[in-house]
């Protein structure tokens, strides 16, 4: 990585035609990606890159350039270039760069550049094999692994140095089954902040069983029924519901712009009171945490919405520089080639004190959902749609038959308004969110929890 005096330079010379502040980001990143696809391997990728993207905030506006080339002679070139694009007083920067300290830590067990790609490969196989035997019906399998190992500096005008080390570990079974004209999918993933010690508790093979158990279950499922009714989305589906309905609307960028529908409502009950929202980076070892973000600042723990009152935003130094505040650690960046902005971490609803069994049995008849599959969110409106990759219906109290095809529509203020039991239950799901071409890696949970009614897209009956 670089000296403490050359960054110290850099960002001097970034800011000497005057500018609010500057940042310098260095990262090295070795990564690896294996991809099996009917029983054939059909990648193996390893690779390592190195990079620097320096940043002046100059009234308001954003000036990046970046680069492969970390010598002094072209760390000086790129801040000249930046240093011309700022238009206000001479400032000559004097800086003696501090370390930073973070509040959290995660201990990685078994590194996995550490671990042979074989056994890498082996799991891919395994989770295959478990597919291929679990019935004949099972027509497609593909497995993917992940794993990266990326360390950061950050060297900032305000001067503070912060170093960062994040290690992932991905792992993805999807299954294709099929029956006469019916085709049906079924998707695992599990990953996070964490080594090659993540299938210390989980294989392959239950990943892939549940994969399996899914797309043939679904292969004899009748089509969801329609219109309003109850919904119970299980902690088992994880939070992508809320990463969508509610989470991208509290990003302090799509707030400050007037692109989110809870834009200039601080304060307001914008939620039923059983509902809290948090994002917290600090949580060990899921798939969003961090020690810092990708602008040095610690990561933290954000009350976005307590008790239904909206508190708060997801900010990023710009944004919190425009709106007069501090940033809450979620300034994140795909790589060193992409500026930062407000993004989430793990984002995910608070439990509440009901059981999920009393949840259930709350519901004479309605829909429940225990695996989410894709959906997507207006959010200056709210409006989002969603598929159910597994769902039930709800008979009396108990769970009944699978449906598939189902749906779930509706408007994020207002669904998060119709929660009405939440249950004590946690569970997460994993992802890579996209926002403006960038995709960086974040959880999601939500207990067991009844929306009173919801639009449900299904088969009507005549």
């Amino acid at each position: 990585m670089l000296d403490k005096m050359l960054l110290s330079e850099v960002l001097r010379k970034t800011m000497l035609r005057g500018a609010d502040y500057a940042d310098v980001f260095v990262e090295n990143k070795k990564t690896t990606f294996i991809h099996l696809e009917d029983e054939k391997v059909e990648k193996v990728v390893t690779g390592a890159y190195s990079g620097v993207g320096i940043r002046l905030i100059s009234k308001g506006k954003t000036f990046y350039a970046y680069g492969n080339d970390l010598s002094a002679g072209a760390l000086m070139e790129i801040a000249g270039t930046l240093t011309d694009a700022a238009s206000g007083a001479t400032r000559d920067l004097v800086l003696d760069l501090k370390k930073g300290k973070t509040r959290t830590d995660f201990r990685i067990k078994m590194p996995a550049g550490d671990i042979p790609v074989s056994r890498k490969i082996g799991l891919a196989k395994e989770a295959d094999r478990t597919a291929r035997s679990f019935d004949g019906r099972i027509r497609q399998v593909s497995a993917s692994y992940r794993d990266s190992f990326q360390k950061v500096l950050i060297a900032t005008s305000e001067g503070t140095l912060i170093e960062d080390e994040r290690t992932h570990t991905f792992f993805a079974v999807h299954v294709i089954a099929s029956d006469k004209s019916m085709v049906q999918t079924g998707y695992e993933t599990a990953g996070g902040h964490i080594g090659f010690e993540l299938f210390d508790d989980l294989s392959a093979e239950e990943l892939s069983l549940k994969a399996s158990g899914r797309a043939v279950m679904m292969l004899g499922a009748q089509r969801a029924p329609a219109g309003r009714m109850p919904v119970i989305i299980s902690s088992e589906a994880g939070g992508t519901m809320i990463h969508e309905a509610i989470g991208h609307g509290l990003e302090a960028d799509l707030a400050r712009l007037g692109l989110s529908v809870y834009s200039g409502r601080l304060g307001e009950q914008v939620a039923s009171e059983l509902v809290t929202v948090i994002d917290d980076a600090t949580l060990p070892y899921k798939r969003g945490s961090y020690r810092c973000d990708d602008e040095g600042t610690p990561s933290q723990r954000t009350v976005l919405v307590d008790k239904g009152v909206l508190k708060g935003f997801m900010y990023d130094k710009l944004d919190a520089m425009l709106d007069g505040t501090r940033s809450t650690g979620n300034g994140r960046r795909e790589s060193y080639q992409s500026r930062p902005i407000p993004r989430m971490s793990n984002t995910f609803v608070a439990p509440g004190s009901a059981s999920p069994e009393e949840v259930l049995k709350s519901v004479h008849s309605g829909l429940l959902v225990r695996k989410m599959g894709g959906g997507q969110v207006n959010t200056v409106t709210g409006d989002f749609v969603f598929e159910v990759q597994e769902g039930y219906r709800i008979e009396n109290g108990s769970v009944g038959e699978p449906v598939r095809e189902a749906t779930l529509t509706g408007n994020g203020p207002d669904v998060i308004k119709a929660i009405d039991m939440v249950a004590s239950d946690l569970g997460f799901s994993i992802g890579t969110c996209g926002k403006d071409s960038q995709g960086v890696p974040v959880s999601d949970a939500m207990p067991t929890l009844r929306i009173s009614e919801m639009v449900v897209g299904g088969e009507i009956k005549t």
